[in-house]
């Protein structure tokens, strides 16, 4: 495993690891980042790896030749990782030692969103105008030849870091200029020196769940999503299956195929966000691994899928167990707490109404103490709500309804 988030998927991956009988090797660059985000008093799960190697993952010739060099003593049988500024690194490992996975050409241009516009477009994939620019003076030339409303992204962040709704030059200037200061990601990598404008999409958001192996998708379903904080773009909020009609659907997931096809992933778990236009389904991104904000977790609890175990099965050449079970739930939903102010958290109020709700899965809160900032990414979070419906597709309402009973007190600096 070459390094991990340090979110609910850093406990999943080592679950489904340890829960179909195998051991993992852990490697980082730093340790202490995943020390910290252990609650006090336990240990992380990412310490449960036989092996903690620590050496630089961000220079990937010298972790080749290092990877290289523990692999003649530790005879590895797959590489995994659930942090995507370094799935290219881990298909590149995986190619080098002759393991199962993903080209890395393949990964490389699905996780630079400049790559895979350029890639699905040339292919015919439906997606949205878009341009790839460096210099301000390019951005606003080609922010007019667009029109707008827009988007404007980087090509290489995750979460919905910096991605940011414009609606006039002026806004565009800001949020290039708030990207600009941004050089290095949180991994300390610099970024590329681009940006990504887009045509703004309107309409619901899904996400296709799929699971690639042996030249074929397999589609486990769709996902909705709800978004907030305008300009940025938050998810606030989830549900398995989506309530789509068929016609819905069936585009959605035949534009999953052919952006899935059009990128050459294979063996891989992947998350595809599309947007069902007026004009038809229209591709945001694809992720190639699994999805997160527990999205994985709603869709185990509606069909039996470990869609963690998935990915640990393509990562070693297995045929993933995607059988379907009943498991006494139609629906799942997971709403987050989203702060909209600086300060510390004192405590969340209602928190006990909450457990006690009919039909709650997980409640998950910040400790009282932590550092809040008003939320302009997915990475602020105060919490989740989780909730099921064993009779239709009430598993969302569900899941607002308790939101509203959760009051954060947030004590201002």
């Amino acid at each position: 495993m070459v390094e991990s988030w340090v979110g609910s998927m850093s406990r999943l991956l080592p679950r489904a690891v340890r829960e179909a009988g195998h051991e993992f090797t852990f490697l980082t660059r730093d340790l202490h980042h995943y020390l910290r985000s252990a609650p006090e008093g336990t240990a992380h799960p990412l310490l449960a790896a036989r092996h903690v190697l620590t050496t630089e993952t961000n220079g990937t010739d010298a972790l080749l030749s290092f990877v290289e060099q523990a692999h003649a003593a530790l005879r590895f049988d797959g590489v995994i990782t659930s942090c995507d500024y370094y799935l290219p690194t881990a298909a590149r490992i995986a190619g080098l030692l002759g393991l199962p996975g993903p080209t890395p050409e393949a990964v490389g241009n699905a996780c630079r969103k400049d790559a895979t516009r350029r890639i699905l477009a040339g292919a015919g994939v439906p997606g949205p105008r878009f341009a790839v620019c460096a210099e301000w003076a390019e951005v606003a030339a080609e922010a007019r030849d667009i029109g707008y409303p827009l988007v404007l992204k980087p090509v290489d962040l995750c979460a919905g870091m910096f991605v940011r709704r414009v609606d006039d030059e002026a806004a565009l200037a800001h949020a290039y200029r708030a990207l600009a200061a941004f050089p290095v990601n949180a991994r300390g990598q610099r970024r590329a020196p681009v940006v990504l404008i887009e045509e703004l999409l309107d309409g619901p958001e899904v996400s296709v769940e799929t699971v690639s192996s042996g030249g074929s998708v397999h589609i486990i379903g769709a996902t909705d999503k709800s978004v907030g904080g305008a300009p940025a773009f938050i998810e606030t909020g989830h549900m398995f299956p989506a309530t789509l009609d068929a016609a819905d659907t069936a585009a959605a997931e035949e534009t999953a195929r052919q952006a899935l096809g059009a990128l050459g992933l294979d063996e891989v778990v992947a998350h595809t966000e599309i947007k069902l236009t007026a004009a038809g389904p229209r591709l945001v991104e694809v992720n190639p691994r699994p999805a997160g904000n527990r999205i994985t977790e709603l869709v185990r609890h509606v069909t039996g899928i470990d869609l963690a175990a998935a990915c640990v099965d393509v990562a070693l050449g297995r045929e993933p167990d995607l059988r379907r079970r009943a498991t006494g739930l139609t629906s799942a939903a997971i709403g987050f707490l989203v702060p909209d102010q600086d300060g510390v958290l004192e405590t969340v109020d209602g928190a006990d109404v909450v457990r006690a709700a009919e039909g709650l899965l997980e409640l998950q809160l910040a400790d009282p103490g932590k550092a809040v900032r008003a939320a302009g990414s997915n990475n602020e979070y105060l919490g989740h709500v989780m909730a099921g419906d064993a009779r239709g597709p009430g598993a969302r309402a569900s899941v607002e309804a308790l939101l509203t009973q959760l009051r954060p007190r947030v004590v201002t600096r």
